[in-house]
C-alpha cells in the first residue's frame, strides 16, 4: 500500500477514534478482521464485533497518537489511550490487505516507576499525560 494512502486512512482512523465516530473509526477494518489484545488473552472477529465491543466501552476515551510508522502493509501506532483521565501507554500494530485492516494487534502498559537499582545508566524523562504534538515519521526518513 502506498504510504500517503496508508497515511491518510490511518489519520482518519484515529481523529474518529477520538471523535467517537464509531462508523468512521471502523471503516478501516476488512469484514473479517482479526483484532487480537495478547496481554487479556481475546481476539475479536469481524468488524461488527471490535465496533459493538468498542461502542460499549464504559469509559471515556480519548486518543492521542504520538508518531505512525509503517511501510507497504504493516503500520505501527503508538499513542496515548486515556480511558476516564487514566491515560495508558498504548501500541497498535496494523496489517492491510486490498485497502484495509485485516488484522490488529494491541498492546496496553500503565504507567510505573523505574526500580532505583538501574538509575545510573538512565535519565528520567516526564512522563506523557497528553501529547500536543503529532510526531509524522514517513518510511525512510
Amino acid at each position: 500500500m502506498e504510504a500517503t494512502v496508508a497515511r491518510a486512512l490511518l489519520d482518519r482512523h484515529w481523529a474518529a477514534s477520538n471523535s467517537g465516530d464509531a462508523d468512521a473509526e471502523h471503516d478501516i477494518y476488512a469484514d473479517d478482521v482479526i483484532v487480537e489484545y495478547p496481554q487479556s488473552g481475546e481476539v475479536i472477529r469481524g468488524r461488527s464485533n471490535i465496533q459493538a465491543l468498542r461502542t460499549r466501552h464504559p469509559s471515556v476515551r480519548t486518543f492521542t497518537v504520538r508518531r505512525i510508522l509503517g511501510a507497504g502493509d504493516l503500520w505501527v501506532t503508538e499513542f496515548v489511550l486515556t480511558y476516564d483521565g487514566k491515560p495508558t501507554q498504548t501500541v497498535s500494530i496494523m496489517e492491510f490487505s486490498a485497502g484495509r485492516v485485516v488484522r490488529e494487534t494491541q498492546y496496553f502498559a500503565d504507567p510505573f516507576d523505574p526500580p532505583a537499582w538501574r538509575s545510573q545508566w538512565v535519565e528520567r524523562i516526564e512522563r506523557v499525560e497528553r501529547v500536543e504534538r503529532v510526531e509524522r515519521v514517513e518510511p525512510g526518513e
